[in-house]
């Protein structure tokens, strides 16, 4: 666990202050874009059970949480021009890494679900709990065109809550059997491999 939070601190500092030139530039597009602030801040349960603010940068026209908590398509009517750059290519979690510099995230991990869902989980779901969230992991990956299934269901909550979110936390029940740093470095590498080939789409 040391080297993990260790691994953590180093790569998500360093991410920030690379990155940084790129945030301004991706800040700037969303204000000329839509009104709203540049980030977007939803309550996520963490590690035991705790809420914390997930960071995001803003892809949706604001308030748009008041028509649901699901994105449901690729062109979902709530999402901005600037939004549907950065969702594609997975530029909206980048401040996640302030999540992961201040300890409530990790770089790998089960990703942060909203209170509602949680609420929802057995008690054999309830473990992916046991370990901090992250920015990406098993069920990130598989499931990376889940906007797109949504978008073809007739109710997409119901859809979400009987077959895709089940399925993501089985992965996250691998990802937990699974963890370690060489699991974690194979699914960063698949995560940038996977961005990579939606650019060459």
């Amino acid at each position: 666990m040391f080297m993990k939070r260790l691994f953590d601190i180093i790569f998500s500092f360093i991410g920030l202050v690379l990155l940084l030139p790129f945030f301004l530039t991706i800040g700037l597009l969303i204000s000329l874009d839509s009104r709203g602030g540049i980030f977007y801040k939803q309550v996520r349960v963490g590690i035991n059970g705790k809420d914390f603010l997930l960071l995001k940068f803003r892809s949706m026209r604001t308030d748009a949480d008041k028509n649901g908590l699901l994105t449901v398509g690729g062109r979902d009517s709530r999402i901005t021009r600037v939004g549907y750059f950065i969702r594609k290519y997975k530029l909206d979690e980048l401040p996640q890494l302030i999540n992961v510099l201040v300890g409530e995230m990790s770089l790998v991990g089960p990703r942060p679900e909203v209170r509602k869902y949680v609420n929802l989980y057995n008690n054999e779901q309830k473990m992916v709990l046991s370990v901090k969230p992250g920015i990406t992991d098993y069920a990130s990956i598989e499931y990376s065109n889940e906007n797109e299934l949504l978008g073809k269901a007739q109710n997409p909550e119901q859809v979400y809550i009987d077959e895709i979110m089940p399925a993501k936390l089985q992965l996250n029940l691998k990802y937990i059997a699974e963890q370690g740093m060489v699991t974690d470095f194979k699914i960063i590498l698949n995560t940038l491999l996977k961005i990579v080939r939606v650019s060459s789409s």
